[in-house]
């Protein structure tokens, strides 16, 4: 934790939320400070989608709607830019072309921000993404373990003869070793699969499943019970598509499917996870072309909002 006084987001009530730089939460560029603690990148790639493109114009899309956020988060009893200095770093230029070259110059970038263990929210791009941000926190944490909210598995295999996209960074981590296997989840699973082999397939490299119709079914404390005993004492990386959420909540994506979550909900699981240790997290997929209202950047800018308050109070603590 950085020993002197952290420089603030702009004051709304000074300067009005619409006017100024679009950083995060209006939150300072890392430029602007000497030392961080906690860093918000940007991942403007979608080169890895299958259906609808546009997920490079997340980032810029979660942080205009981010102008809303205020400094102060009840749902968590925290302010979370008083007591560590959290920045906006940007975003990470990578290939728009290539896929591998992409993620080991995404990879380098994210590295670089979570040196020493500095916990690091990334704004995707596509899902593809994650991959990278997993291999740069595992060389500062070891073997994570993972919740992945989504709409769907990301645990396929190679599409078209290519290795990585969008639909297999999860696999790709597990088999080098970057996840824990016993202690990884995915939350808001749903939609039609390519055949029941998708799930015993997912099984087999060592996930659970929470699916969306069990949230019908299931008292909810009990599924935050659930998704927090899988945890357990591990490092935790968080990993937000966006399309968790059902079409309602969030129609600005590439890959929609039918009976998600609210953002209510997604904003309780996230919260019921505050006492977690979470080394690193993404919010994916928001496809700004196809939002209406900014629905989906608004649902994004707040999950991130929650992400780091989490993240901030544990730094601060430390």
């Amino acid at each position: 934790m950085t020993h002197h006084t952290p420089v603030p987001p702009i004051d709304g009530q000074v300067s009005p939320r619409y006017a100024g730089l679009t950083t995060f939460a209006r939150l300072p560029r890392i430029t602007d400070v000497e030392d961080h603690d906690v860093a918000v990148v940007g991942v403007p790639f979608d080169a890895g989608v299958t259906f609808r493109p546009g997920a490079r114009f997340g980032p810029g899309a979660i942080r205009e709607a981010s102008r809303l956020l205020r400094p102060y988060n009840p749902a968590l009893e925290v302010a979370p830019f008083d007591e560590v200095q959290v920045v906006d770093a940007g975003d990470v230029d990578c290939n728009p072309f290539d896929i591998q070259t992409a993620l080991a110059e995404i990879e380098a970038g994210i590295s670089g921000l979570a040196k020493g263990g500095k916990p690091v929210l990334v704004l995707g791009g596509d899902h593809t993404i994650a991959l990278a941000s997993i291999r740069a926190m595992h060389k500062e944490h070891g073997p994570m373990a993972l919740i992945h909210f989504d709409a769907h598995l990301d645990t396929w295999g190679p599409y078209f003869n290519t290795p990585v996209t969008h639909g297999t960074p999860f696999r790709v981590a597990i088999e080098e070793g970057l996840l824990l296997k016993e202690h990884s989840a995915h939350v808001g699973i749903r939609g039609s699969l390519y055949s029941a082999e998708d799930l015993t397939d997912d099984e087999e490299l060592g996930f659970t499943i929470v699916h969306a119709r069990e949230f019908h079914t299931t008292p909810f404390t009990d599924i935050i019970e659930r998704i927090s005993a899988r945890v357990g004492d591990a490092p935790l990386y968080i990993s937000i598509d966006i399309d968790v959420l059902d079409p309602a909540h969030a129609p600005g994506t590439g890959t929609p499917e039918a009976g998600g979550l609210t953002s209510r909900e997604l904003l309780e699981l996230l919260r019921g996870l505050k006492h977690k240790n979470i080394v690193g997290a993404d919010v994916v997929e928001v496809s700004p072309a196809y939002d209406h209202a900014s629905i989906t950047a608004v649902a994004a800018s707040h999950c991130a909002y929650d992400l780091l308050s989490i993240m901030s109070r544990k730094n601060a603590d430390e």
